[in-house]
């Protein structure tokens, strides 16, 4: 057992409808200490790949964003999901679904912080569908970058977006995949992964 599942099993609330409520110390109140660890274990994962730039969306998956962007000592990039008057027709533009919020969102990117010239790793805090990952694959590849590498904190591995990446061939790190949790008796179950060295 890692860093991250003994944390979601301490601090974590599984709650009906599929929701794992780890606001405690990674989407509400960050926990420092977590989300360094969690960034250093990434970098470690990734480690060889040439990186310069970090891109997530916003909200939650900024402190891991920019944590790691502090030991890459490159810039982090967040797609917003809404316009600004100041950067409408000036962006790239995608679509993804919000399993939390239950629609669809468009995420936007200034096209002046994304470019051809970058090796871009994506970064959130959760994996499930896979539907905001491919929003930020989807404006990588409008700017003409490439996504070298994409790092989760929390991956739901029953649901397909995990697989559907992996399968498309891009090198996706999880630090915890759940495999199942019970919101009556609050148990939560990992897929076994190599043991973490941090």
């Amino acid at each position: 057992m890692n860093f991250l599942e003994e944390k979601i099993l301490r601090d974590s609330i599984i709650k009906p409808g599929d929701i794992l409520r780890v606001d405690s110390f990674l989407n509400h109140q960050i926990d420092i200490d977590t989300i360094r660890q969690i960034a250093l274990e990434l970098k470690r994962r990734f480690s060889g790949l040439v990186v310069n730039k970090i891109l997530t969306i916003e909200a939650s998956g900024i402190a891991i964003a920019t944590m790691l962007g502090n030991l890459y000592d490159v810039p982090v990039v967040f797609a917003k999901k809404s316009e600004t008057a100041n950067s409408i027709g000036e962006q790239y533009v995608s679509k993804a679904f919000s399993f939390t919020r239950k629609q669809m969102n468009s995420v936007y990117v200034s096209k002046n912080y994304l470019h051809k010239t970058d090796h871009v790793l994506i970064v959130d805090d959760f994996l499930a569908e896979g539907q905001a990952v491919h929003a930020l694959i989807d404006l990588v590849h409008q700017a003409g970058g490439e996504v070298v590498g994409i790092g989760i904190a929390i991956e739901k591995g029953y649901q397909k977006g995990g697989q559907l990446l992996r399968e498309e061939g891009y090198h996706l790190e999880s630090i915890a995949i759940v495999e199942m949790m019970n919101s009556d008796t609050q148990e939560v179950f990992f897929r076994n992964q190599k043991t973490l060295n941090t």
